[in-house]
């Protein structure tokens, strides 16, 4: 079962024409080349998602500052 042949590829072409019509061939093709452009963009963004999750999120108002010194101690002398 390999590669179909020049003569099945036009039998097959022409059960599509008389299936769908020549005016519609062209809105179907249009159809899925959009379908393919949205599905790269959407397997981009998918890409850049995980990629963003990775890295680590910076929240705002919640910087720690280290500290290098040792900890005061309360010492009190009675």
């Amino acid at each position: 079962m390999g590669m179909p042949s020049g003569t099945e590829l036009l039998l097959i072409f022409g059960i599509i024409v008389l299936l769908f019509g020549a005016k519609k061939i062209p809105d179907l093709a249009k159809g899925i080349g959009k379908g393919i452009k949205n599905f790269k963009a959407e397997m981009k963004d998918d890409t850049a998602e995980v990629v963003s999750a990775d890295e680590p999120k910076k929240v705002e108002g919640s910087e720690e500052v280290a500290s290098t010194e040792a900890p005061k101690q309360n010492t009190t002398q009675a």
